[in-house]
């Protein structure tokens, strides 16, 4: 039976559920300990907030998500190459290996490029590990399907090869070998699996979750805090009654929203609790947001927190600099690496490559600063230049011109600019 039949079975009815699997909507969890099956029957581990937290109910707080989505987003969008050393100098893209389509055009049946490439980073900043199976025929690489990390257990056996194991949605476990998967692992202490970002940032996450909670509750209630009602004298069952269908009707909204309460027969009210403002709910919100961006390496400001735009260099700019310095290039080395050791054999000439130059595409100035500075230097020719903005090539747009105050001086012509003649000066 091939791989894809082994992994997917063929069409046959359902095998029955096992009682030793827990699984929900979001892939599964494949439960082997004690602790596994605590964590599953609580819907997560709880917190000092009394929350569980889960990656899928992590991603349903506002800063949790936006952090995934860029930090996946910049991997899905940037274009992904597989090159071919020609020789110590020369490269060009193996638009002919199977490789390449795979990243540029269909990695599976019903994917594309960047729908692959976001979910699997997705996958590796929620639980710290992406797989995916590779389906190869005579050592080309034809499809990667993805699996999810809830569903995939993987051992150093004692010679320290790797094994996998998939369990099927329908309960039966899938053994893979270490070349049958596409393994992505982020932050490491054991050299083989990924620390999940949820596992260390589940209190903060936890936090801001009651915090929402509390806000949600507030607002339900007619945005006001608990308070006591004193009367003078005994309200009886009648009077109460008609007190608390009073106040029902005054939270229900709608044009009693925001109106003075008015009360009766010499009631007063007195504060019970701390109102959302005493507890600066919104500043300790702020200090949540703060460091959920911190946990996922991204500024404040790229997740909507202004405020603080300055705290990390000069500006905004620099800050952005930064998350491309040290958080989307550590993503995109773990996928460079990852493709050239798992799917590229290693005697072969294939690498891959990410066209980091995509970072500054919206942002026109920069990248033709940076077109007429390799036209200047020689580093780039005119139609090169033009390939890079989609455009097709013109005549006589090959040459390559010399760069400028070169140490021939101006009596051989290493002095001149682009295109202009010693008149022209």
């Amino acid at each position: 039976m091939g791989l894809w039949s082994k992994l997917f079975g063929r069409a046959s009815a359902p095998a029955a559920q096992p009682q030793a699997a827990y699984q929900d909507k979001g892939g599964g969890v494949v439960i082997s300990t004690t602790q596994q099956l605590e964590e599953a029957i609580r819907g997560g581990s709880v917190t000092a907030s009394g929350v569980s937290v889960t990656p899928d109910r992590a991603m349903r707080v506002a800063a949790v998500y936006a952090c995934v989505r860029l930090r996946s987003g910049v991997v899905a969008n940037m274009p992904l190459h597989i090159k071919r050393r020609i020789n110590e100098r020369t490269r060009e893209d193996a638009s002919d290996d199977p490789l390449w389509k795979i990243f540029r055009r269909r990695p599976n049946r019903w994917q594309t490029p960047a729908q692959f490439k976001r979910m699997m980073q997705a996958h590796l900043l929620l639980r710290g590990n992406a797989y995916a199976m590779i389906v190869a025929s005579r050592g080309n690489v034809l499809e990667l399907i993805p699996m999810h990390p809830d569903r995939v257990k993987c051992t150093q056996n004692d010679d320290l090869s790797l094994i996998y194991v998939y369990t099927r949605k329908d309960g039966r476990p899938v053994p893979l070998r270490q070349s049958e998967v596409f393994h992505l692992v982020g932050l490491t202490l054991d050299g083989v699996h990924g620390v999940s970002v949820i596992a260390y940032a589940r209190e903060t996450i936890g936090l801001s979750v009651s915090m929402e909670n509390h806000g949600a509750s507030v607002f339900k209630n007619g945005a006001r805090a608990s308070v006591v009602l004193r009367h003078p004298g005994k309200l009886g069952k009648e009077g109460l009654e008609f007190l608390r269908a009073s106040l029902d009707d005054y939270r229900a909204g709608g044009e009693s929203e925001g109106k003075a309460l008015i009360l009766e027969e010499g009631m007063e009210t007195e504060a019970l609790s701390m109102t959302a403002e005493d507890a600066q709910w919104i500043e300790s919100r702020k200090f949540s947001r703060t460091d959920i961006a911190m946990f996922f390496g991204v500024p404040p400001h790229m997740i909507g927190d202004t405020e603080k735009s300055s705290s990390w260099g000069t500006g905004i700019e620099v800050q952005t600099q930064g998350f491309v310095t040290f958080s989307a290039e550590d993503d995109l080395t773990i996928w460079e690496e990852t493709i050239n050791r798992d799917l590229i054999p290693e005697e072969s000439d294939l690498y891959a490559k990410f066209n980091r130059a995509a970072l500054v595409r919206g942002d026109i100035k920069a990248r033709w600063d940076a077109h007429v500075k390799a036209l200047q230097w020689g580093v780039a020719s005119p139609n090169e230049i033009r390939a890079l903005e989609d455009m097709n090539p013109r005549e006589g747009g090959d040459v390559y011109y010399p760069p400028p105050n070169t140490a021939g001086g101006k009596e051989d012509g290493g002095g001149d600019e682009p295109g202009k003649t010693t008149e022209d000066r």
